[in-house]
C-alpha cells in the first residue's frame, strides 16, 4: 500500500460460452484510442505531457477545428445578446 501508488486492477481471461466475436465483449476500450497517441498506460506526467504536445504538434484537423469552434462562440454571443435584449441599432450610422 504505497501512498503514490494506484492499485492496477485485475484482469481475467474469461471467454462468454456463446460469444462467437473477436476479443472480449467485457473489454472496456474507448471509441479513438486508436487514433491517439496520449491515451493508454503512460506513466509519470513528463511522458504524458510530452505525448500531449506531441499529438498536438502532429494534428492536422487545426484550421477545421478553429472555424467550428469560433462559429460556436458567435453564436453563443448571439443568444446571449437576445437574452439581454441588446440594441443593436447603436451600430447604425444615421445622424
Amino acid at each position: 500500500m504505497g501512498i503514490l501508488n494506484t492499485r492496477k486492477n485485475k484482469r481475467y481471461s474469461y471467454q462468454p460460452r456463446y460469444y462467437n466475436g473477436e476479443g472480449s465483449p467485457f473489454e472496456l476500450k474507448h471509441k479513438f484510442d486508436d487514433y491517439r497517441v496520449t491515451a493508454g498506460s503512460n506513466k509519470g506526467l513528463k511522458t504524458k505531457f510530452n505525448n500531449a504536445i506531441s499529438d498536438y504538434k502532429t494534428n492536422n484537423d487545426t484550421t477545421g477545428a478553429n472555424r467550428r469552434v469560433l462559429y460556436i462562440i458567435a453564436a453563443l454571443i448571439l443568444v446571449f445578446l437576445f437574452i439581454i435584449d441588446f440594441d443593436l441599432s447603436i451600430f447604425s450610422f444615421k445622424r
